[in-house]
């Protein structure tokens, strides 16, 4: 794929995609850390459901810390791998008030440093609450990325090697959630919608679906 075509590919997702934000809700940079960890292995709608309980009642790392693991569980018991993941915030909302004031480090290294940060969610704040032009590879845009060609390897590291290099400069800060939201509405695991997909002539897919 050339250069002039991902420009196209690009161009087009930004006019489909007007608001290309995460489904993600909250209200600091705190919340969006905590409703990510919880997304792992989850829906966004699923983690959305929970928090819309435990914000209002704890939405700082000394308040949810307070709760303690036992009752921070009570609160996102219905997402998958909750133990883990109480642990987890808990471990992260400890390392926050001792190492960081309570705030949340901008460096991808200091991020990764908390409990249940990888790299992927690490870029996902890097991106979203402090603007940088960063790759964060999820299932779909791996998916996406190597259906269509944009940006094609064999693991997540590789992906998002690729998309930082070929992704055009005009369009990296927002790439990361015009790829998430393509995947999921349009370029779907197991069948996309390639007949209502606005890049379908610029794919290089072999299996597209009409049907």
């Amino acid at each position: 794929m050339n250069k002039e075509k991902r420009l196209e590919i690009f161009s087009r997702l930004a006019d489909a995609i007007p608001e290309p934000v995460t489904e993600l809700n909250y209200n600091s940079t705190f919340e969006l850390l905590i409703a990510v960890v919880l997304s792992a292995q989850a829906t966004d709608k699923g983690v959305n459901k929970a928090t819309a309980k435990l914000f209002p009642i704890a939405n700082t790392p000394q308040a949810i810390f307070d709760l303690g693991e036992e009752g921070l569980k009570e609160y996102i018991k219905t997402i998958g791998l909750y133990n883990s993941k109480g642990a987890n915030i808990i471990k992260l909302c400890r390392k926050l008030l001792d190492d960081y004031q309570g705030e949340v480090p901008k460096t991808r290294e200091e991020l990764e440093s908390l409990a249940g940060v990888g790299r992927k969610t690490a870029n996902v704040i890097l991106n979203t609450a402090f603007g940088q032009p960063v790759m964060a590879v999820d299932t779909h845009i791996f998916r996406v990325s190597n259906r269509t060609g944009i940006a094609k390897g064999k693991n997540v590291l590789e992906v998002e090697a690729k998309l930082d290099k070929y992704v055009p400069k005009q369009y990296k800060l927002d790439a990361h959630h015009l790829l998430i939201l393509h995947g999921r509405y349009t370029c779907i695991a197991r069948k996309p919608r390639c007949a209502s997909c606005v890049i379908e002539d610029l794919c290089e897919f072999k299996d597209k679906s009409y049907v």
